[in-house]
């Protein structure tokens, strides 16, 4: 009974976090690929003021809180196969650690970067402006930051459900753990490039150029995953 109870409740926490997921990713995209290019248009333009007041901080919320339920039901899942004895060192468990790593970066991204920056600045300046006052100082460079950040995190999203849905479902023992501290080391120098590049600020546009563009984040969030997959595959060949 107990363990049919414990395999409910790990199905009850990954029930809500392919719910909650669905909800922050839906809402990232949404923002990547639909609004910021509206945004872009001379007829997005016009209404970008209005939207950021009227449409974007309920957006936020969904966006935010999503990401939440996404990480926390995550790392209770984790933390339940641990207490019935799956290894870290075991194939799943590293798979789905990598997953968990950058769903986890891009949460934080969301929490401490994209949402103070939205909140802070450009919702704030939206309403200044519409009431006859004047921008917040700093608006433009922490709206491009929130930008970047956020369409890291798309590209991030990329190679995060290709290692959480291999976990179990792709074959073989790829990331089998026999050279787990030379994948960790990997990973982390590669994913921290990405993100400390997007939070560098406007002193690295050369370096910036694939985030300007739905396409470029696209393009480079597959290489990511594809790479990170093949330097798996040799790391453990």
């Amino acid at each position: 009974m107990d363990s049919a109870l414990t395999q409910y409740i790990e199905f009850g926490f990954r029930w809500l976090h392919f719910l909650s997921g669905i909800v922050w990713i839906g809402m990232l995209y949404y923002f990547n690929l639909v609004q910021t290019p509206f945004f872009g248009t001379e007829l997005g333009g016009g209404v970008k003021g209005a939207m950021t007041r009227g449409l974007v901080p309920n957006a936020m919320w969904w966006f935010r809180w999503g990401a939440m339920f996404t990480f926390a039901t995550g790392w209770l899942i984790v933390l339940m196969k641990l207490g019935h004895g799956v290894l870290l060192s075991d194939p799943y468990m590293t798979r789905i650690l990598t997953g968990g790593l950058l769903g986890t970066l891009m949460w934080f991204n969301v929490w401490f970067i994209i949402w103070p920056a939205q909140r802070d600045f450009v919702i704030k300046s939206a309403e200044q402006v519409a009431a006859g006052g004047k921008p917040v100082d700093g608006t433009p460079d922490k709206a491009a930051l929130a930008g970047r950040t956020s369409r890291t995190n798309t590209m991030f999203s990329i190679p995060m459900l290709l290692f959480m849905g291999s976990a179990s479902h792709a074959p073989g023992s790829f990331l089998a753990g026999e050279n787990d501290l030379v994948w960790w080391a990997l990973l982390l120098v590669i994913v921290l490039a990405f993100e400390l590049n997007a939070v560098a600020g406007p002193a690295a546009p050369a370096r910036q150029k694939y985030l300007t563009t739905v396409s470029g984040v696209i393009h480079y969030g597959v290489v990511i995953a594809v790479g990170l997959w093949l330097i798996g595959a040799f790391v453990n060949s």
